[in-house]
C-alpha cells in the first residue's frame, strides 16, 4: 500500500506540474475522488488495528504492573514491536490523504478554470 500511494501522490504531482495538452481535468477529478475513497477507506481500517493494538499493549502493560513475569515482558515487547509500524504506516496513510485532499482543490481549481476558458471559446 505504501509503495501504491507514493506512486499515486508522485503521479498527480506530475500531471499538476507538466500538465498534457488535451487533459481533461474533469475526468482528472472523478478519477482522484475515487482514489481518495480508496485511501480513506484503507485509512479507516489501519486506525481501528492500531488503537486495538494500542489497547491491547496498555491492557498487557497494566497486567505485567500487577503481575510481573517474564512471558508477560515478552508479549508486551512483541506487541510494541508490532505497534510501531503500524503507526508508522497509519502516519503515512493520515499525511498521504491529507496531500490527497490538496491536489484535489488543486485539480478542482484548474477544472473550473478550464470550463470558463472553454465557455469563453464557445462565446467567441
Amino acid at each position: 500500500m505504501k509503495k501504491r500511494l507514493l506512486a499515486y501522490l508522485q503521479q498527480i504531482d506530475e500531471l499538476l506540474k507538466h500538465p498534457p495538452i488535451a487533459v481533461n481535468y474533469d475526468d482528472e477529478v472523478k478519477k482522484h475522488l475515487v482514489q481518495i475513497g480508496f485511501f480513506m477507506h484503507e485509512r479507516l481500517i489501519h486506525l481501528i488495528v492500531t488503537v486495538l493494538f494500542a489497547l491491547l499493549a496498555v491492557g498487557v502493560a497494566l497486567f505485567a504492573v500487577a503481575s510481573p513475569g517474564i512471558p508477560i515482558f515478552l508479549l508486551f515487547g512483541a506487541l510494541l514491536v508490532l505497534l510501531i509500524p503500524y503507526i508508522m504506516h497509519y502516519y503515512l496513510l493520515e499525511n498521504g490523504v491529507q496531500k490527497m485532499y490538496e491536489q484535489y482543490d488543486e485539480l478542482l481549481a484548474r477544472s473550473e478554470e478550464q470550463k470558463k476558458t472553454e465557455a469563453a471559446g464557445e462565446l467567441q
